[in-house]
């Protein structure tokens, strides 16, 4: 019986769709990132869960729309706000990726970002992760490792850490030391780097950090900074392939890169338009490079349409761990097309951002877009860029993925007493007319 594959799944936040090299990227911020691609197979319809962090992750973890639970919906899990809430987290008593995988023998860990909830009412350890090393919150300075609250945000486990350091370089090296740990028994390591996400510093921009008096700020950063910051994540990437070559388990294991969403406003999306907190293309299509020497052959491109809790079935289905028959999987498994990349199947994507009033179904070639209550039909075969509305050229097919949007929606819980924490404004909003 061939061996159980190990996995890590490495997820960016905020990158572009086109700031890598292998994804058309202007600039050599990508080697490690590129060479996987080479080596492995490139998804070009790879699809986030959300336009915003946490409701990406909550579908991370369980396998389902997150808007099936209350944490889920939007972006309400911030630093300040939701601390103490008992509403605003993953429920430890729901099955997860890694406490699925944990109860079928693997060894599990999160290094990195979590932002499903704050203690005392949810954390890594209680969904299912043994190791924990990050940070819990949205988004924390790299060096002084404070959240937009300004609370020191690094754990080790379920104690604070005061370890020193730039925080994507910390990330890396504990997932190294966690592969060479780890070596002889399969495991689950998730790498959530925080890299490119705001506050925008390099390894050398230590002063950056001392300047800034909000991490979430408008005086900073670059084009030259943002890339800068891949280029790092990028090499701890290199050296986590490093470790895995030098423990002699890296042919089966399967490492996935994503982005949690699309880019911020240092990013490349080229051709597409749109950004982070928007349903356009840009801020929800996302890189997706799966690398899996034993399976999978090395330079294939797909354009099976996928989104990030796909990545719960195809895991579970590669180490052969059943789902809880309590909470069925909305994800689909990919492992036939990782095998066989033009062995594609059809599917339909759904997305709502309710605090920005936009609503979004992909279907085939085409995109279903509603923002702000004004509609959309694009063919995205044609127009990537979504610049051409064919509602009133085509209204039956308009009508029908409407109709189809509203099923979805009717059969997913409502949330009333949700309270969405950024408001939907025409000056916020980058809209297909812009």
């Amino acid at each position: 019986m061939a061996a159980r594959p190990n996995f890590i799944f490495i997820m960016a936040d905020d990158l572009g769709y086109a700031d890598l090299g292998c994804y058309g990227g202007r600039t050599k911020c990508s080697p490690s990132l590129d060479r996987m691609a080479k080596e492995g197979l490139r998804f070009t319809q790879g699809y986030a869960n959300s336009s915003v962090c946490s409701p990406t992750r909550f579908a991370l973890m369980t396998g389902r729309w997150q808007h099936r639970l209350r944490g889920g919906a939007d972006e309400p899990i911030r630093s300040g706000a939701a601390r103490g809430d008992a509403r605003l987290g993953l429920p430890p008593a729901h099955p997860t990726l890694p406490s699925l995988l944990r109860d079928g023998g693997y060894a599990t860990a999160l290094v990195g970002k979590w932002h499903l909830g704050f203690p005392p009412h949810f954390g890594p350890l209680k969904s299912g992760y043994q190791e924990f090393f990050g940070a819990l919150s949205g988004g924390l300075d790299y060096f002084t490792h404070m959240d937009t609250s300004a609370i020191h945000d690094l754990w080790e486990g379920e104690k604070e850490s005061h370890q020193k350091g730039y925080l994507t370089d910390l990330f890396t090296d504990r997932a190294v030391e966690f592969v060479k740990r780890k070596r002889k028994e399969p495991f689950l390591l998730s790498v959530h780097y925080n890299a490119p996400h705001w506050p925008w510093e390099t390894r050398d921009d230590e002063a950056e950090a001392e300047r800034i008096e909000k991490i979430y700020h408008f005086d900073g950063g670059s084009v030259a900074t943002y890339l800068t910051m891949i280029k790092q994540m990028d090499e701890g990437i290199g050296k986590i392939f490093a470790a895995l070559k030098a423990a002699k388990i890296d042919k089966n294991t399967i490492v996935v890169f994503t982005s949690d969403n699309g880019g911020e406003r240092y990013s490349d999306t080229w051709p597409l338009v749109g950004k982070k907190m928007d349903l356009l293309e840009g801020g929800i299509r996302v890189p997706y490079i799966v690398r899996w020497p034993a399976k999978i052959k090395a330079g294939g491109v797909t354009t099976q349409h996928a989104v990030t809790m796909d990545w719960v079935a195809t895991f579970l289905d590669a180490a052969g761990v059943p789902a809880d028959k309590n909470y069925p999987l909305d994800g689909r498994s990919l492992l036939p097309v990782l095998q066989k990349p033009n062995k594609t199947f059809e599917r339909e994507l759904f997305w709502k951002m309710l605090f920005r009033n936009q609503k979004a179904l992909r279907s085939g070639e085409w995109k279903y877009l509603s923002v702000d209550g004004d509609e959309f039909l694009f063919n995205l075969a044609r127009d990537e860029r979504e610049r051409a509305n064919y509602g009133k050229r085509d209204p039956r097919r308009l009508a029908e993925m409407r109709a189809k949007y509203q099923t979805w929606d009717d059969a997913l819980p409502k949330h009333p007493d949700a309270v969405y924490s950024v408001p939907a404004t025409k000056a916020d909003l980058v809209t297909p007319s812009s």
